[in-house]
C-alpha cells in the first residue's frame, strides 16, 4: 500500500495485478474504471530480473505479460476490480486470449496478500457458470514486478486506438 499526498490529505492506495492476454486493451479497461488511480503494464512470475519485451515474447523467462493497477479502495473495491477483469477477458483460454498464444498470455491474478487471494477465489467461483467451458484463471502470490518499456505503457492512448481484437470479441 502507498500513499500519495495530496494539498490537504494522503489518499491510501492499494495494488491489484492481472494477467489476461496483450496488456495493452486490459491496462485500457483498467484505466477506465473511476477509483483506479494509476496503471502500468509489466511482467511478473518468472525466473529472470528486468526482463524485455522480446525475452518475454520468446517465452523462455516464465513471465506473464500484466497490467498493475493501483487504486483508492475508498472508491472501488477490489472485489469490482476482479469482476471487472471477468468481464474484459475470456478466462476459459488455457495459456492465449485469442490469437495470442502462449505462456506469457496465460490468465492470472497475483494477489498481494491473503485477503486478496480469498477475495479473488470467492469472485471467481461466483462467475464459473457464467461461463460454458471451465475457468482457467490462475490466482497467485505476487511476485517481482518488473515494469515494461516505457513505449508500451498507455500504449492505446498515445496511439488513440482503444479499440482492437479484445473489444470486437466482446461486442465493444
Amino acid at each position: 500500500m502507498s500513499e500519495t499526498n495530496g494539498s490537504a490529505t494522503a489518499t491510501r492506495t492499494e495494488k491489484a495485478t492481472f494477467g489476461a492476454g496483450c496488456f495493452w486493451q486490459v491496462e485500457e479497461n483498467f484505466r477506465a474504471v473511476d477509483g483506479v488511480v494509476d496503471t502500468a503494464v509489466g511482467y511478473e512470475g518468472g525466473h529472470v530480473d528486468n526482463p524485455t519485451y522480446e525475452q518475454v515474447c520468446g517465452g523462455n523467462t516464465g513471465h506473464v505479460e500484466v497490467v498493475q493497477v493501483e487504486f483508492d479502495p475508498t472508491k472501488v473495491a477490489y472485489e469490482d476490480l476482479i469482476q471487472k477483469y471477468f468481464d474484459i477477458h475470456d478466462p476459459t483460454q488455457l495459456n492465449r486470449q485469442g490469437p495470442d498464444v502462449g505462456w506469457q498470455y496465460r490468465s492470472v491474478i497475483f494477489t498481494e496478500d491473503s485477503e486478496q487471494a480469498k477475495v479473488a477465489r470467492e469472485v471467481l467461483e461466483r462467475n464459473r457458470e457464467r461461463f460454458r467451458d471451465p475457468i482457467v484463471t490462475e490466482i497467485e502470490p505476487a511476485e517481482p514486478f518488473w515494469r515494461a518499456e516505457e513505449y508500451h505503457q498507455c500504449y492505446l492512448s498515445k496511439r488513440g486506438t482503444a479499440g482492437g481484437f479484445l473489444s470486437q470479441l466482446l461486442g465493444r
